[in-house]
Formats: C-alpha cells, structure tokens, sequence
C-alpha cells in the first residue's frame, strides 16, 4: 500500500470511529467498514454518477433507499452531496464484495427501516416526505434507544460508515471537503484501480 493510501485509511478511520463518539462499534459495522477500506487502496475509490448504471447487489429499490438515506447524512449544500457524488454506487460495491455476514445484516438493517417507514407512515422509503424520511433516520441516530429498534441503530451507523468512506475518497470529497489541490491524489487519475469500480469517477458520503 503506497504512503497516500496508507494516509487515506488513516483520516477515513479518525473520521467514521470519530463520528460513532465513545460507542463501540458491532464488529459486523467493524468488518463493513474494513471492506469499504480494501476499495481504496491504491487509488481513490468512487463508482461515479456516469448514465446507465444499474447496481451489482442491491435491487432497484433498495439502491434508492440507500441513496435517499445517504443523502440525508450529507445533504447538497453549497457542494454536492452524497447522492450527486454516487455514494450509494460505492455502497452497492463494497456490499457486492463484502463477506456474506455482514452483507446480510445490512441487508436486514435496510429492510428493517423499510419496514419502519411503513409502520410509521404507510408507505415506502422512497415515497414517503423528505420530513418523514428525516424524522425516521432522526429516530434511529441515537445509540440510547429500546432494543426493538437496535437493528436500525446499527443500521444508520453501518451507513455513515460507507458514506463516509465513500464521500472522502471521492474527488468531490477530497477537494472540496479536504482541500487537497488535486495533483497529490488525483493527477492523472481516471477512475478506481479496484476491479469492479475501473472506469468509472469518483464518489462521496455525508454529514
């Protein structure tokens, strides 16, 4: 691993242990966020907003919620936010890729929030308001919940995980976020080296 991947672990761990505070994570979380890692070696990681993409992993609908949600964790403001930079790309990647436990729990944490936003307001992720979709994400942010909603807690936690992976290994990411110039990480760079991201540009994850 070159001296600037090695750098780019090291920020993306200070920043994603930094963000779940004093709690420990689930080594599940632990494990997805490693193989979000093994994406970035080498180069910077990113599955790009290119037209025509159609997901590895996740269905149609599940990539949707993915992005609804990683969206809500780094909004666009005055620089773009998770959705525009493909973070729900990179996330359907490393998931692609991941071992097959933690793969399926979060799979389970996604379908528990479906099924959340059903009981809460009848309807789908997809379809439901943006102040709905911000209330139920709102409600499983905070570790100091009952056990019947644990399954959301680590969900939402796995997910700022992989949006922040995927936000600051992204070139949106590195130079608005980072303030790196552009000619450290990203001279001549052209997509991801991994295998099953090549071509495409980079991404980034939320706030």
């Amino acid at each position: 691993m070159d001296r600037h991947a090695w750098n780019r672990r090291q920020l993306l761990k200070v920043l994603w242990l930094g963000s779940c505070g004093t709690a420990t994570l689930p080594a599940w979380i632990e494990g997805l966020g490693d193989a979000a890692l093994g994406h970035i070696d080498g180069a910077p990681s990113g599955q790009g907003t290119a037209p025509g993409w159609t997901p590895s992993l996740l269905t149609a609908d599940q990539a949707e919620a993915v992005g609804i949600l990683s969206e809500l964790i780094i909004p666009q403001t005055e620089t773009a936010g998770a959705r525009e930079a493909g973070v729900h790309r990179f996330i359907d990647a490393v998931l692609a890729d991941a071992p097959s436990r933690e793969r399926e729990q979060f799979l389970q944490g996604l379908a528990w929030v479906e099924a959340r936003s059903q009981q809460l307001f009848r309807t789908t992720l997809r379809l439901a308001t943006p102040q709905q979709q911000t209330t139920l994400l709102t409600g499983i942010s905070d570790p100091a919940v009952t056990s019947a909603e644990r399954t959301g807690v680590e969900f939402f936690e796995a997910l700022k995980t992989l949006t922040i992976t995927g936000y600051y290994t992204s070139q949106i990411g590195m130079l608005e976020e980072l303030g790196d110039d552009g000619r450290r990480m990203f001279a001549d760079y052209a997509g991801c080296v991994h295998s099953a991201h090549k071509g495409d540009v980079a991404v980034r994850p939320g706030r």
